[in-house]
């Protein structure tokens, strides 16, 4: 057996989400404490990482007919016939009960979370991706339930800002990604992902700008409460709008994907990280 397929079944480059359970205390200025949680520093992302690792397995399990027809999941490990259901069926166990046991080992408040990350996941992976805007709320949950748990795992309270700024920027990025889809695959979208023909032309792009809007509101509001931290809106802004622009031009609407091949994207959140870390840490 190649190790290459396994590592694609996996899904590792999605891990980058779990980035965000370090938000709450990079962006509450604790970050320099969290050092006391010792093993909870590798535990908590590494229980997001195997769970969600298991729930991509499992969804593919059960979309294996359908992503063989799809011109870029086609390639997928097991769509591609190059790993077996049974031996992705063992190792899509193993790695939800080894996650399951990392976060028990962090805190309670975190295992319930990560468990309601999961059930979210098999809903979604069992039908509710096929409901419209159902399927795009529960790409935004993925967010959100990650944000909750990082304030549960390094015990630091999030505003009630930041939560409005991470629930709507998750949808916006969710809407992206169902654009980007229907761009791709036109008017045969409906036959990979019942989803997509329930959208009518521009809905999704409309639910993109009204949240993306309402993103730059909240976010501001979250900023003002942090004095210089306003000078990140304008990346913010620019980051809404490079991303906007990337779907609508048919470059794909997959988050990671986007932050990790557009450079100007790339660029523009090591900025924003940059300006927050000097921001709150700099002064120090």
């Amino acid at each position: 057996m190649k190790i290459k397929p396994l590592v694609m079944l996996l899904r590792p480059h999605q891990w980058l989400k779990n980035l965000i359970l370090f938000f709450p205390a990079f962006l509450g200025g604790k970050l320099t404490t969290i050092a006391a949680f010792g093993h909870v520093l590798w535990l908590a992302p590494l229980a997001f990482c195997l769970a969600s690792s298991a729930a991509y397995i499992f969804n593919d399990i059960l979309d294996r007919d359908h992503d063989r027809h799809h011109p870029q999941k086609k390639f997928r490990p097991i769509a591609a016939g190059k790993i077996s259901l049974s031996l992705a069926a063992t190792l899509g166990a193993i790695l939800l009960l080894a996650g399951l046991l990392a976060a028990a080992m962090v805190s309670k408040q975190f295992l319930f979370t990560l468990a309601a990350y999961l059930f979210i996941s098999v809903g979604y992976s069992f039908g509710w991706k096929k409901r419209p805007i159902v399927d795009i709320f529960c790409i935004s949950a993925g967010f959100l339930l990650r944000l909750l748990a990082g304030g549960f795992a390094f015990e630091v309270n999030i505003s009630d800002w930041l939560f409005l700024s991470v629930f709507l920027l998750s949808i916006f990025l969710s809407a992206g990604k169902r654009a980007g889809e229907q761009i791709l695959l036109g008017v045969v979208g409906g036959q990979h992902r019942v989803s997509l023909a329930a959208y009518p032309p521009g809905f999704l792009e409309g639910v993109m700008i009204f949240t993306g809007a309402s993103v730059l509101v909240t976010y501001a509001m979250y900023t003002i409460t942090h004095a210089y931290l306003v000078y990140t809106v304008p990346l913010c802004a620019f980051g809404l709008l490079r991303y906007l622009l990337r779907v609508k031009q048919g470059e794909g609407g997959d988050p990671t994907e986007s932050l990790l091949k557009d450079k100007t994207l790339f660029v523009v959140g090591g900025l924003w990280v940059f300006m927050i870390g000097w921001g709150l840490y700099g002064s120090k």
